[in-house]
Formats: structure tokens, sequence, C-alpha cells
């Protein structure tokens, strides 16, 4: 399977807050799959509230069908052969090369952790991290 890591970061500090990416941040990110590929999209806790306004941005980008539910707590995929694995939070450390991901998304679960410490070391960005999964 072929990982792909999108963050928000940059385009949040650069455009948004108008500074420098921090050494370090933290936020929420979605874990998300259609076919051989996974996507890890990660959000600055400044940026985006909720996993749902990740996974709407996510969408509106690639022009990919949803909407939210009808309690509007999360927004659905309504193509079939994208899957949502799950969500949490997490920090990342650029000076110490650190990424930790940790707890829960309330609107699509656990992500899911087999090989995901592997998976997050193929992506170039995290190559030289140390990884911690909880």
């Amino acid at each position: 399977m072929r990982t792909i890591s999108i963050n928000y970061a940059e385009p949040y500090y650069a455009d948004t807050a108008r500074k420098g990416i921090p050494y370090q941040y933290a936020g929420k990110f979605v874990q998300i799959r259609k076919g051989p590929t996974e996507y890890l999209v990660f959000s600055p806790k400044e940026s985006t509230r909720f996993h749902a306004d990740i996974l709407e941005r996510f969408c509106t980008e690639r022009k990919i069908h949803g909407a939210y539910n009808s309690q509007k707590k999360s927004f659905d995929i309504l193509d079939p052969a994208w899957v949502v694995a799950g969500g949490g939070k997490f920090e990342i450390d650029r000076k110490k090369k650190h990424i930790r991901l940790y707890d829960n998304s309330m609107a699509y679960g656990k992500f899911d952790r087999r090989g995901l410490k592997e998976k997050i070391l193929s992506i170039a960005e995290f190559s030289n991290y140390k990884v911690q999964i909880e």
C-alpha cells in the first residue's frame, strides 16, 4: 500500500497565520483509503476544530463528492471506493524529528494502527523521524 501525507500546516501557517511553521505543533488527522493508496491528512489545531472539517477540505480539493450526515457530526464520502479508516490527534516536533499519533476521532473512530509506523517511515517527510503510536 502506498501512503501519502497531506499536511495542512504549511498553508495554515503561511496563508492564515502569516508566519513560518513552528518547530512544534499539534492537531488532528484522518486516515483515508482508496484502493492501494492510504492518505494521512494532518491539520493544525488552530486550523481545524473537527475531524469532519479535515475530511471535507480533502474532498473539496479533490472534487470527491461528500456530505455532512443528518446530525452534522461527520462528513461522509459518497463514493464507496473511498474509506475513512479513522482519525486521531498528532504532535510533531520538527527539531527533534518526532511524531506522535494518539487518541481517536469521535466521528470516525480510532485510526488503524496496523503497519502504521512503517507506513509513516515510508513517507519522505517522516523517513528519519521517531514514530510514537498510542
